[in-house]
C-alpha cells in the first residue's frame, strides 16, 4: 500500500519520521507522476517490450504482396468459372451430336423401310394419276341413253324414233357454237328422226323436249309424210348444255 504524506503536517512528525517519510513520500510521489505519462503514451506496465524497427517500405511492400494475391486469387475463380461453362457447354454439344447422329441413323431406317415399299408407291401414283385422267376426260361425257329415254318419254305416245345422230365436247376442244345469236350456249346436239302414224304437231313436240335435262333449245329441221303414205317422219335436233353431263367419274372420284 502507498501511502502519500502531505508536506504540512506537524513538524514533529516530519522530523520524527523524517527518513522514512521521505522515502514513503519519493516512493508515492514517484509512482504518482509515472502512472499517468504511462497511461498518456499508451504503454502496457508489465508487458513485453516490443520495438518495430523495420522500416516503412517494408510494410507498404506486404501490403502490396496481399492485394497481388487477392488478385490472382481473383483471377483463380474466374478461370475456374469460365473452365466450368465450357465443360458445360461441351457437354452440351456433344450431347447435340448424339441427338443428331440418332436422328440420322432413324431417318437412314426410314428411307431403307420406305425403299421396300417403292413398288407399292409407284403404283399407287399411277393409279392416282389414271383417275385424274378418268376425271378430266369423262368430265364431257354424256349419258346418251338416259337423255334418248327422257326424250321418248316426252313424245307423243306411238312415236317411234328410227335414228340418232350424236355430237358433244371433248376434254381437249371446246364444242363449237352457232353463229346465231338466238341460239344458246351447248355442249353437244342430239339430232333424231322419229315416226309418227298421225300428223304430228310440232309446236307441242318442242314444248315438251324442254324437260330434257340440259335442254338449250329445239327445232324441228323437217316433217314429211312417208311414201305409202302410213304415217310422218320427222327429222328434230336438241341442243344441250353443261347440266347433261352424267358426272361420273367426279362422284366415284368424291366416294373414294
Amino acid at each position: 500500500m502507498t501511502e502519500i504524506l502531505d508536506g504540512t503536517s506537524a513538524d514533529g512528525a516530519t522530523h520524527g519520521r523524517g527518513g522514512r517519510g521521505k522515502g514513503a513520500r519519493g516512493q508515492g510521489g514517484g509512482r504518482s507522476a509515472t502512472a499517468p505519462t504511462a497511461a498518456a503514451r499508451g504503454l502496457v506496465i508489465g508487458g513485453a517490450p516490443r520495438v518495430d524497427l523495420l522500416p516503412a517500405e517494408v510494410h507498404a511492400n506486404r501490403r502490396q504482396r496481399q492485394v497481388v494475391r487477392r488478385v490472382w486469387a481473383g483471377v483463380v475463380v474466374i478461370a475456374v468459372g469460365v473452365a466450368v461453362v465450357a465443360g458445360w457447354a461441351t457437354m452440351v454439344r456433344m450431347t447435340a451430336e448424339q441427338e443428331l447422329l440418332s436422328a440420322q441413323g432413324e431417318t437412314t431406317a426410314l428411307a431403307q423401310q420406305q425403299g421396300q415399299f417403292r413398288d407399292v408407291r409407284t403404283t399407287e401414283s399411277e393409279s392416282t394419276l389414271l383417275e385424274a385422267a378418268q376425271q378430266v376426260g369423262g368430265s364431257t361425257e354424256v349419258d346418251w341413253s338416259a337423255t334418248l329415254q327422257a326424250v321418248r318419254a316426252k313424245l307423243p305416245a306411238g312415236v317411234q324414233i328410227t335414228g340418232v345422230t350424236v355430237d358433244s365436247a371433248s376434254a381437249t376442244e371446246q364444242y363449237a357454237q352457232s353463229d346465231d345469236p338466238l341460239q344458246g350456249r351447248r355442249i353437244a346436239t342430239l339430232t333424231f328422226d322419229a315416226t309418227s302414224s298421225v300428223l304430228p304437231s310440232v309446236p307441242d313436240w318442242l314444248t315438251a323436249v324442254r324437260g330434257v335435262t340440259g335442254f338449250v333449245d329445239a327445232n324441228a329441221n323437217s316433217v314429211t309424210r312417208a311414201e305409202d303414205g302410213g304415217g310422218y317422219s320427222v327429222n328434230m335436233t336438241i341442243h344441250l348444255d353443261e347440266r347433261a353431263f352424267d358426272g361420273r367419274y367426279a362422284a366415284d372420284a368424291a366416294k373414294g
